[in-house]
């Protein structure tokens, strides 16, 4: 690459694989270059995607020139990839082993075995493979020890952490770099078993468990992701999208506690050279909401329990009672944000940052998420409660502890709606009085009076209602700019924000309001090019810029849907769609221009609005505009009379 940087892949080369507690990136010639062991944010020991030259990497391929093809298995997150050679084809079938768990709560549905393993086959004809195997611990940072076991493979060490790998009758020799290389051949019909596991002794090196015991590995993880799969309610015709995205955000999961990920990777730039690169290895509350709100329209509710469980954990463990926006996978609300100065970064994108500092800010918009969520859930719980025969059952609706913590939230939300804050996209300037945040306070204070009124709940309805009012008079008189004919994003202003094109699914105005279409058009003449969206445009207290930001295309395509734009709404969502990658993944944003990827990858956000997209075009072109159901929006706006 240019500016001296080293040989890196582009972001749309890697596929992910992952068993629900941490996840690997793997590019197209075979090469794991992003891997943390044991949990999303533990050090990465392959870090190849973050420095070209000095991070470890674990490739598996064909010796010389080759073409490749590759894909999932079905509804699976198991990897397949088929070489092909001038002398035969070879297919490497990559998983990390999962398998279900007997229910119990939070925590009890994947079982893992904390390995990846790599099945490599021959197909046809003779082929000369490579196994290059270099760890590199703590980000480059800690200085490993390699010890080999002939014929075997090789333990890592470097103090308490391990990882070995285990590829039986292959030697493995020093290389030029610190790396370890081995060659086979493979013929066809052969197979061979090569699997990264913590183990800690040199014994693990040998392959303990037979072939068969191997393929009973891989069939459970097959069976499971299968099973699950199937259970995705989703039938229009974008399901073999909807279907990948759905599996990728379960892999976003952290199943021992039910936090959900924004993305498995950090620092993975929004403009190449550029500083604009953050970890996201993290539960924020608006990502998490947003994707199990997402994944609960297609069918899937467990994880939504198992989350609200772990944020009433986070939130009894936090002595200072009051939210934060993001936190660990385990709770934890310390994530210093330093700067790992021994790395290039991606193609010279400085800096590679570890851990997250937007964790201190303050964005209001968090308490309308949680309770959306909140509330769907409740409600799609409370459905399911009906009895064989239709007759209606006791719907449960929150336990007194969760109603304890939404309802505090509601409070907060009423309480501190004046307020500026860093907003939804979490700027590093000045705080303003962000449109989006006050539409997500009212969105808190909506649904909670909905929840409250539906279950008979203790609350302060008077008062919620009255602040409920106040704060939408707010938003229409000062969100919206009567010059520009638009929502802005934030009060006062004349920038646009494509944010303002959540009105419509938030509930706050129906899409055939005036004000709702001329926001749209104004930011479809502003903020796209070639077709996709920016999030804003002008300062955002960074240097440089981004790309189009997927979320907001999605968001567009939703629009259009329900303006009665149905030919357009398609064209968009299969143009964003359609830039996935060959294995059918996104990233954050992807530059207009050139299609590129950029920004952290697999990204929650881009898939679950994938999601919620597929689900509200198929609607509106189910039922026809004017046939189809009427959204909450509308009916509300019947309700007051038309009124603003």
């Amino acid at each position: 690459m240019t500016n001296g940087c080293g040989d890196y892949r582009p972001i749309e080369a890697y596929a992910i694989i992952g068993d629900c507690h941490t996840a690997a990136l793997i590019s197209q010639d075979g090469s794991i270059d992003w891997y943390c062991p044991g949990r999303f944010d533990a050090p990465a020991v392959f870090c190849r995607l973050l420095d070209a030259r000095k991070g470890g990497f674990f490739h598996v391929h064909p010796v010389g020139r080759f073409s490749v093809n590759r894909q999932y298995q079905g509804a699976t997150n198991v990897l397949e990839t088929v070489f092909t050679t001038a002398e035969g084809r070879v297919r490497i079938t990559d998983f990390m082993p999962v398998h279900r768990r007997a229910p119990g709560g939070a925590g009890h549905d994947v079982g893992t075995s904390r390995q990846i393993i790599r099945l490599i086959e021959g197909l046809a004809g003779d082929v000369e493979m490579q196994v290059c195997f270099k760890p590199t611990f703590n980000y480059c940072r800690t200085k490993g020890k390699l010890q080999t076991v002939h014929g075997a493979g090789v333990v890592a060490t470097a103090g308490r952490q391990c990882q070995s790998l285990c590829c039986p009758d292959v030697n493995l020799e020093a290389g030029s770099d610190g790396e370890l290389r081995g060659r086979f051949t493979l013929g066809v019909g052969e197979r061979r078993w090569v699997v990264l596991t913590g183990a800690r002794n040199t014994d693990c090196a040998r392959e303990s468990l037979t072939p068969r015991d191997r393929m009973e590995q891989l069939d459970r993880t097959r069976a499971y992701w299968r099973d699950w799969s199937n259970r995705c309610a989703y039938r229009g015709p974008y399901r073999a999208e909807v279907l990948r995205s759905a599996l990728t955000l379960k892999l976003l999961t952290y199943e021992p506690t039910g936090a959900i990920v924004a993305a498995p990777t950090t620092s993975l730039p929004e403009q190449i050279g550029g500083m604009r690169n953050w970890d996201y290895r993290f539960s924020w509350l608006r990502d998490a909401s947003l994707t199990l709100y997402a994944l609960m329209t297609i069918g899937y509710e467990g994880e939504a329990t198992d989350f609200f469980g772990w944020l009433q954990e986070a939130h009894r463990a936090d002595p200072k009672g009051y939210p934060q926006i993001v936190y660990t996978i385990e709770g934890g609300t310390r994530l210093p944000e330093t700067v790992l100065d021994n790395l290039e970064g991606y193609e010279c994108s400085k800096p590679v940052r570890v851990g997250n500092g937007a964790a201190k800010q303050r964005q209001l918009d968090i308490f309308g998420e949680v309770l959306m969520a909140a509330h769907l859930h409740f409600s799609l719980v409370g459905r399911s409660a009906e009895g064989k025969n239709g007759e209606s059952l006791t719907r449960p609706g929150p336990s007194p502890e969760q109603w304890m913590l939404l309802r505090s939230l509601v409070d907060k939300a009423a309480a501190e709606w004046k307020e500026p804050d860093k907003g939804l996209w979490e700027v590093r300037g000045p705080a303003q009085q962000f449109t989006y945040s006050k539409l997500m306070c009212w969105a808190a204070l909506d649904r909670g009076i909905r929840l409250a009124r539906l279950y008979s709940l203790p609350a302060p309805l008077g008062r919620w209602c009255k602040t409920r009012d106040a704060i939408r008079q707010a938003i229409l008189v000062h969100g919206y700019n009567e010059e520009r004919k638009a929502f802005t994003q934030a009060f006062g202003s004349r920038a646009l924000d494509a944010s303002a094109l959540a009105i419509p699914e938030i509930g706050f105005l129906p899409p055939t309001d005036p004000r709702v279409r001329s926001t749209v058009e104004q930011i479809r003449a502003e903020l796209t090019r070639n077709g996709l969206v920016y999030r804003y445009r002008g300062a955002d207290g960074l240097p440089g810029e981004e790309a189009s930001f997927n979320l907001c295309s999605f968001w567009l395509a939703e629009a259009l849907a329900l303006e009665g734009e149905l030919a357009e709404s398609h064209d968009l969502f299969e143009r964003v769609a359609g830039a996935a990658n060959d294995v059918g993944l996104l990233s954050e944003e992807i530059d207009p221009d050139t299609g590129r990827f950029l920004g952290n990858f697999p990204q929650g956000f881009t898939h679950l609005a994938l999601i919620r997209a597929a689900v509200n075009l198929t609607k509106v072109a189910k039922h026809g505009v004017e046939e189809r159901p009427e959204t909450e929006a509308e009916r509300a706006h019947r309700a007051r009379g038309g009124l603003g």
